[in-house]
């Protein structure tokens, strides 16, 4: 990949803004669309050149990914709740924009960011590879958009364009801005409770191994495949959700509530919100519990085989960092 650029989408997130320093760490050009003016310092101050624009503004992201090789999706709706029309513009629509504007501007290589949640739909997700397929009732849209943009994705890869997807599972590390600030919430506000112990293993990707998996796939990827990236072997949810607090002076307690009680709950909670049409978001939800109720554990051997993935850095690391 020595000299190509790259274009990214959802450049300001999370995953985006690691993704972008690691690229530039290493000499590349990076560009990545901006939908809101306020971050294009920021994106700046990454090191990539800011795009301004919207995912589902074909022109835009032509313009973008001229001269480019490589363009890494990233950009998603990301929640447990919300309007099926809201996440289809995003994960649905942005995809299929992103797709036909590689395809229009002979984009070599099209890496996708996925989810694990494109599984979740009532049967357990353990030691699971690439070979399941997603249910056909996928549970929330999020997993629904998420499932149906993949499929895109891959029926996209052809001769002139090699499309791969990555599906992290729990992205975590230092200056996470997604799932542990909303764990620490729960905590602060004294609502926190573990469901049934949560002593169950689970899988997670610390954010930089997936920045190396992601550009792993970018330089190995076989054209319209799969591929999982993970920390490696399961952790214990209790114990590391413990040890993600703790680095914030955050104690999680040791209250805890039956799993078949905060499902009922949640589905209850569902009806009322559709019901009443509320606008908000109910404080939980079947697809959040399906993420982090019960095990889930992914299995990454095929990225390890196939696109020689490895971790960068260990659990134990990451938790030092973020002390």
């Amino acid at each position: 990949m020595c000299g190509c650029g790259f274009f990214l989408t959802g450049g300001s997130g999370f995953v985006g803004r690691n993704l972008i320093k690691t690229l530039v760490q290493r000499g590349f050009e990076v560009r990545s669309l901006v939908k809101w003016k306020n971050e294009i310092e920021l994106i700046k101050s990454y090191g990539a050149i800011p795009i301004f624009g919207d995912i589902n503004d074909f022109q835009v992201l032509k313009s973008g990914m001229e001269g480019c090789n490589v363009v890494f999706h990233v950009a998603a709706k990301v929640d447990d709740w919300g309007v099926l029309e809201d996440f289809q513009q995003v994960n649905v629509c942005g995809t299929e924009q992103v797709i036909a504007a590689a395809k229009a501007t002979g984009i070599s290589r099209l890496v996708y960011v996925s989810t694990e949640a494109v599984l979740i739909g009532g049967k357990p997700i353990i030691n699971t590879d690439e070979t399941r397929l997603p249910p056909k009732k996928p549970l929330g849209f999020y997993a629904l958009t998420k499932a149906i943009a993949e499929k895109k994705v891959i029926e996209a890869n052809s001769d002139t364009l090699t499309t791969v997807v990555v599906r992290p599972r729990f992205v975590w590390g230092k200056g996470d801005t997604t799932l542990l600030p909303r764990f620490l919430k729960t905590m602060r506000e004294g609502n926190f409770a573990w469901i049934s112990g949560g002593n169950y293993p689970t899988s997670t990707c610390h954010v930089k191994n997936l920045c190396h998996g992601l550009i792993c796939a970018a330089e190995r990827g076989k054209g319209g495949e799969i591929y999982f990236i993970t920390d490696g072997s399961p952790v214990d949810f209790r114990s590391f959700i413990t040890e993600l607090a703790r680095t914030q002076g955050v104690e999680p307690g040791t209250r805890t509530i039956p799993r078949w009680f905060v499902w009922f709950l949640a589905w209850s909670l569902e009806n009322v919100w559709n019901l009443f049409k509320l606008e908000d978001s109910p404080p939980i939800t079947r697809t959040g519990l399906s993420m982090i109720a019960d095990e889930v554990t992914v299995d990454d051997t095929k990225a390890r085989r196939e696109i020689g993935y490895q971790t960068v850095i260990s659990r134990q690391e990451g938790i030092l960092e973020m002390i």
